[in-house]
């Protein structure tokens, strides 16, 4: 039996509420962002993920934005 690969931010997918929680935001504005492109995002099959990666960088590009 082999062990599964440890997670990391690297590989790590989210669910929409989940990313939804890590930036406090709501899911109307989750959602925008995601068909805006701001924030990318895949599906496997109908099942919506943000990779863990894409929060911290989608933090550092408004920061960059604002600044």
């Amino acid at each position: 039996m082999t062990t599964p690969a440890p997670f990391d931010e690297s590989t790590e997918a989210l669910t929409p509420r989940e990313a939804m929680t890590a930036l406090r935001i709501g899911r109307d504005t989750l959602y925008d962002l995601i068909r805006s492109g701001e924030l990318r995002s895949f599906t496997i099959g109908r099942a919506r993920r943000i990779p863990a990666a894409e929060i911290p960088a989608f933090i550092r590009r408004r920061m960059e934005e604002n600044h």
